[in-house]
């Protein structure tokens, strides 16, 4: 069993900052790929962010420059500072995990997270 849990959400003005945390436990065997999603009501998710075990990363066109990802991998932890905020960054944050568990270390599966909200005011 593998669970994800995200924490740091919450509400902040424009032009402020949150920093987002993301923990994977359970029986992991390698953490091959973590990244951000978000959601905003009526659209569809959307890629924000993601970070290799190598530590390449990729980041979305309308993040670039102002959210950095980052990964401890002894912690299996992934992390999105979130600078410059603007009310259009507002949403269901979601991080998930490309993972092989102990139990199937030849088989990579996607485990999500149940999401935290961002909410920026103007």
């Amino acid at each position: 069993q593998v669970q994800l849990v995200e924490s740091g959400g919450g509400l902040v003005q424009a032009g402020g900052s949150l920093r987002l945390s993301c923990t994977a436990s359970g029986s992991i065997f390698s953490i091959k790929v973590m990244a951000w999603y978000r959601q905003a009501p009526g659209k569809q998710r959307e890629l924000v962010a993601a970070i290799t075990s190598g530590s390449n990363t990729n980041y979305a066109d309308s993040v670039k420059g102002r959210f950095t990802i980052s990964r401890d991998n002894a912690k299996n932890t992934v992390y999105l500072q979130m600078n410059s905020l603007k009310p259009e960054d507002t949403a269901v944050y979601y991080c998930n995990a490309d993972l092989t568990t102990v139990q199937a270390m030849g088989a990579v599966f996607r485990y999500w997270g149940p999401g935290t909200q961002v909410t920026v005011s103007s």
